[in-house]
């Protein structure tokens, strides 16, 4: 395991929040907005600037987030995820399986546009996790 990070989930204000923690807590601080990924999709062209990454980091200290897809259910105070940085396909592989049994997944293990195997589930206690493995080049 690489890492461990918190991922919020806003509803349209992802970067109002992040440019307030950034101003509050320093750091550098990335945003990818949905327009701004590669490809044609039309239902991410649609959500427009919204963010669909945002990154903000000080030293080994992470916090990332995104906005919900417009029409996306979202619920304040349930809004965030417990990230895990994997180190290999095994691992990640592994891991899914381990925190996924009992558990829903909503969103199979795939190769992804930013180079890495992601993953979404929400375990059998109601926690939503987030797996990522960037693959090797």
């Amino acid at each position: 395991m690489t890492e461990v990070v918190t991922y919020l989930n806003f509803d349209g204000n992802c970067r109002q929040a992040m440019e307030f923690y950034a101003k509050c807590l320093g750091g550098e601080l990335q945003l990818m907005p949905f327009s701004e990924i590669p490809g044609d999709n039309p239902q991410m062209k649609a959500a427009g600037d919204r963010i669909m990454h945002a990154r903000l980091s000080k030293g080994f200290t992470v916090l990332m987030a995104s906005d919900t897809m417009p029409g996306m259910p979202f619920q304040q105070g349930n809004n965030f995820s417990v990230s895990i940085g994997c180190e290999s396909l095994e691992e990640i592989e592994a891991f899914f399986a381990a925190v996924g049994e009992g558990g829903t997944v909503t969103m199979p293990l795939q190769d992804q546009f930013w180079g890495a195997r992601f993953g979404m589930i929400k375990d059998q206690f109601g926690i939503h996790w987030m797996f990522n493995y960037y693959l090797p080049k």
